[in-house]
């Protein structure tokens, strides 16, 4: 979910967003899972970007292809296999944008990455995977690709000042308690049941920061 409403960010010029995946995940490795991309910070200036056809040579989605793009990715998404539940919703107020879904094991979050890709023709090899062992150690390993980073380093400065402030944040909430976090920058919340990562959007494309995390539950 994340390059693909970085994407979608783009099309807005929104330089200050947020990009949000909130998972939920039971013992027995089911769970659910919430992606938000969160423009509001500029909404006054999309806003008035989007009443125009093009910006910088880029042309301007109206609310119908925004709805149209996130109504197809819900669709794509509700047939992979062991996710259900899917819905989808956007706040043109405050502009942010939502999906959100329900997954029968942690490891059906990995067909979700691969559609992502496939319905946004984003060609890259970074990759997401996820896993819970009967132990109770939750992974999600990230593996970067140095060609996102130089492909970003050839996009225009204007293109690029997009996502200057920009940033991702990871949520993991569980029914037991967490021992111990391998990010340094992760933490885990006062419960002792859930760990957010914050990171800014450019430094994971550019691979200054690897989002790799695995926590061990009690």
């Amino acid at each position: 979910m994340s390059y693909a409403v970085a994407i979608l960010g783009c099309l807005l010029f929104s330089s200050c967003f947020q990009l949000v995946e909130d998972i939920t995940i039971r013992k027995d490795g089911s769970g659910s899972a919430v992606l938000m991309a969160n423009f509001s910070a500029g909404r006054q200036t999309l806003a008035s970007v989007m009443l125009l056809d093009s910006v910088q040579g880029h042309k301007v989605p109206s609310r119908e292809d925004i709805q149209r793009e996130l109504k197809a990715m819900a669709g794509e998404l509700q047939r992979v296999d062991g996710i259900s539940g899917v819905s989808h919703s956007v706040d043109f107020d405050r502009f942010i944008i939502r999906i959100s879904f329900s997954f029968s094991d942690v490891s059906k979050l990995n067909g979700v990455t691969d559609m992502v890709f496939r319905q946004f023709k984003i060609d890259s090899k970074n990759t997401s995977l996820y896993s819970l062992t009967n132990a109770g150690r939750f992974s999600r390993q990230y593996q970067y690709d140095p060609e996102a980073g130089k492909a970003f380093s050839r996009l225009k400065p204007e293109d690029r000042k997009v996502f200057e402030g920009a940033s991702y944040t990871s949520i993991y909430r569980f029914d037991r308690a967490v021992s111990h976090v391998s990010h340094a920058l992760a933490k885990t919340a006062s419960s002792g049941q859930s760990v957010m990562l914050q990171a800014p959007v450019i430094d994971v494309i550019t691979g200054k920061i690897n989002i790799s995390n695995h926590i061990q539950l009690k």
